[in-house]
């Protein structure tokens, strides 16, 4: 007596049914392998901020956003500070504090 014979033979309707967990077993796993790449390639290395970047004499920056070719400094005392890719102040501009 085979291993085989010790079970009966499942009908259509769950063979279908183990086939498709199968099936949707396999693709979750493979989401969960493409999920975990992208934000493995998505999130590259934290940005710093050059060196030649010079604050205002008792500036304290509160959020810094870089983008091609600049960056801006919020800081705390509510001034928005424009910097070129240089590190050079282009522009100043104060925030309103309502």
């Amino acid at each position: 007596m085979s291993a085989k014979d010790d079970f009966p033979e499942l009908p259509p309707h769950l063979r279908l049914l183990k086939t498709l967990v199968t099936v949707l077993t396999g693709v979750m796993i493979l989401g969960v392998i493409v999920v975990v790449g992208l934000l493995v390639t998505r999130f590259p290395t934290p940005v710093t901020a050059p060196e030649a970047l010079q604050l205002p004499e008792g500036t304290v920056a509160q959020a810094v956003t870089q983008g091609h070719g600049w960056w801006i400094v919020v800081t705390e005392d509510a001034r928005v500070l424009f910097f070129g890719s240089d590190g050079a102040l282009r522009q100043e501009v104060p925030l309103d504090s309502q």
